[in-house]
């Protein structure tokens, strides 16, 4: 099949690609940086031919609220009047677990709307949502981290491989439009704080942790918020797995 990655150049973009390539999959890759804009429509017409399916993986730059949902409703509504032009037959969008259960997080806001755009567009459409990546804790840390101290939440997480995903999101993009997929989770819950900890050590940096809820994500996100529900798909990376591959890299 012939398939496009929006985002294509980020992480999860460019294993994705790797995926379907793997598979025997044409891969197009949609990127600001390879003259296809998602934010102005320029060059989609042009990279959606003949295209079968789209994978979503965008990001948004850092912004707030209004800023976030402005993004996402833009770069979503091009990218589906696009597929619509072109008679894409499966929109899959990958998303976070948790984020219909938070307020007051940016971020989340954004990728509600896109999910509602989604959902409410004219391509047939999966949403696949997943838990964070096992690198989170570490760049969560990194935001606030100065003179070698950092503060983090003390967060309840299930994260998952983003080459696990990556692969899934490969899978469910060569079959039939699912509506919403089951929630997609590494196999082990995880404290942020700790898995930033071991993420330093496994890196030899000496970095102080302040666990807070006065920072970023808040109490609203305490407890089984970002834990999959019931009948989640479980990947099978572990986080000590991810963790031995980074002391080698």
């Amino acid at each position: 099949m012939r398939i496009a990655v929006a985002g294509a150049t980020g992480n999860i973009g460019s294993l994705t690609v790797s995926s379907l390539e793997r598979d025997g999959h044409d891969a197009v890759r949609i990127s600001r940086s390879l003259g296809v804009d998602l934010t102005t429509g320029d060059g989609l017409d042009e990279a959606l031919a003949g295209v079968d399916a789209v994978i979503d993986v965008t990001n948004a730059p850092a912004a707030d609220r209004a800023g976030s949902v402005a993004y996402f409703a833009t770069t979503t509504r091009n990218l589906l009047d696009a597929e619509e032009r072109a008679g894409v037959r499966h929109h899959v969008l990958l998303s976070i677990v948790g984020i219909h259960r938070v307020e007051g997080n940016a971020h989340y806001a954004g990728k509600q709307e896109q999910e509602r755009l989604v959902a409410a567009g004219p391509v047939a459409w999966t949403v696949v949502p997943a838990t964070q990546f096992h690198g989170f804790a570490e760049m969560v840390a990194s935001w606030s981290e100065q003179d070698g101290v950092a503060t983090i939440a003390p967060l309840l997480v299930q994260p998952v491989a983003p080459t696990d995903v990556a692969d899934i999101l490969a899978e469910v993009a060569v079959g039939e439009p699912q509506g919403r997929h089951v929630d997609v989770a590494g196999p082990e819950t995880q404290d942020l704080v700790d898995m930033a900890r071991r993420t330093n050590d496994a890196r030899g940096r000496s970095v102080k942790l302040v666990p807070t809820w006065a920072a970023l994500y808040g109490p609203a996100m305490a407890g089984n918020v970002l834990l999959p529900g019931e009948g989640a798909r479980i990947a099978q990376t572990t986080f000590d797995e991810w963790l031995a591959g980074q002391r080698q890299a």
